[in-house]
């Protein structure tokens, strides 16, 4: 998929389904790159990767041939949100925003003028997009984090911030900022679930996407089903400690008990 083809997807608010890194291991990052996902998003916030960890990743994605980049940037910044779209991602999540003055700085960022303040030297994502500002423009994604209490309580102006073209469910800080203990705290699983509704309806009544982070393909597939435009699923990370681990199992429960 191109980045128009999946740009022009998610601002149909067609359903594609992702996967989530979390290391600097730009051959690992290629081969599920090859695996089938509409999209490959670098955790430039919380993962393991510096700027060159990023840059090898998105080459790395493109390498693949299936899927397009995504970068979740480190804060709503103009420079790192225009380091990674220079670097060839496709979009930019970006974390923590509270209100749509936040979000209109996030899009911003994202745009060269007169439509933002992108600053122009498109390096490697000139490769893919061409030169021209109104092209990249067309082709760039740019999706606001909903995680805090601010986020959630403002998250239909939010939504209707022009030039925005989604939202995105960071569900562990979601789980806090409604009250949890800790993240999946099932003593606000109600109230959680309940903003999981508030939040897709306000981007379908705006007119956007709306995604969101997932532990596994079972619980991507019914967010999904419950009307979400998009998932990621888990982490590199998360799924070489759980494999790592079934295996230890199953050697161990078939060893001889002395």
């Amino acid at each position: 998929m191109n980045p128009l083809e999946f740009a022009t997807r998610i601002r149909a608010r067609e359903q594609v389904v992702g996967y989530w890194v979390t290391l600097d291991s730009p051959v690992a990052t290629e081969r599920i790159a090859r695996i089938g996902y509409d999209y490959v998003c670098l955790d430039g916030q919380h993962g393991l990767l510096g700027y060159s960890g990023l840059l090898a990743g998105l080459t790395a994605i493109d390498a693949g041939g299936t899927s397009v980049g995504l970068v979740r940037v480190e804060a709503n910044d103009p420079a790192p949100i225009g380091r990674a779209l220079d670097a060839g991602a496709t979009g930019v999540i970006v974390p923590l925003v509270d209100s749509a003055e936040q979000a209109a700085e996030a899009v911003a960022a994202t745009r060269y003028p007169p439509a933002g303040r992108r600053s122009y030297g498109p390096m490697r994502s000139a490769l893919r997009i061409g030169p021209k500002p109104a092209e990249a423009d067309a082709t760039t994604l740019v999706l606001a984090m909903i995680e805090t209490p601010a986020g959630l309580e403002n998250v239909e102006e939010i939504c209707r911030t022009r030039g925005l073209d989604g939202v995105y469910v960071g569900p562990s800080d979601l789980c806090l900022a409604v009250g949890g203990a800790y993240p999946n705290d099932p003593a606000v699983a109600e109230v959680f679930e309940a903003a999981l509704v508030r939040i897709r309806e306000a981007a379908a009544d705006a007119g956007v996407a709306a995604g969101i982070h997932t532990p596994d393909g079972e619980n991507a597939a019914k967010r999904l089903a419950e009307g979400y435009t998009f998932a990621s699923v888990s982490s590199d990370l998360v799924h070489l400690e759980q494999a790592a681990r079934a295996h230890l199992g199953t050697v161990r429960a078939s060893r001889p008990h002395p």
